[in-house]
C-alpha cells in the first residue's frame, strides 16, 4: 500500500506540474511567416491567432490567391513551431520519458 500511496502522490505532482505547463503554454507566442517574411503570423500555445503582418506589397486584388496561399503557409509555419515548443516543454516536464506513439497527453 505504500508504493500506492507514493503513486498517487507522484500522479498528483505530474498534474499540477501538467496544469503550471498549460498555463505557460497559453500564454506564450510563436510566429510563422512566409513570402520572405513579407508575411507574418503569430500563435499562442492553443493555436488561436493573435496577429497577422502583411506587407503591403502582398495586397493585389487581383491576385488574391497568393495572399491566401502565403497565410496558410506561415500559419502553419507557426503551427510547427507550437508543436515543438509544446514537445520540448512536455520533455522538461516528463524528464525525457518517450510516450509511445500515437499517445499524447491533453492540452
Amino acid at each position: 500500500m505504500k508504493n500506492l500511496g507514493n503513486l498517487m502522490k507522484q500522479a498528483q505532482q505530474m498534474q499540477a506540474k501538467m496544469g503550471e505547463m498549460q498555463a505557460k503554454m497559453a500564454e506564450m507566442e510563436v510566429s510563422g511567416a512566409a513570402g520572405g517574411g513579407m508575411l507574418q503570423v503569430t500563435l499562442n500555445g492553443k493555436f488561436e491567432l493573435k496577429k497577422i503582418k502583411i506587407d503591403k506589397s502582398l495586397v493585389d486584388p487581383e491576385d488574391v490567391e497568393v495572399l491566401e496561399d502565403l497565410i496558410v503557409a506561415a500559419f502553419n509555419d507557426a503551427k510547427v513551431k507550437a508543436e515543438v515548443a509544446m514537445q520540448d516543454e512536455m520533455a522538461k516536464l516528463t524528464g525525457g520519458l518517450n510516450l509511445p506513439a500515437g499517445m499524447k497527453l491533453p492540452f
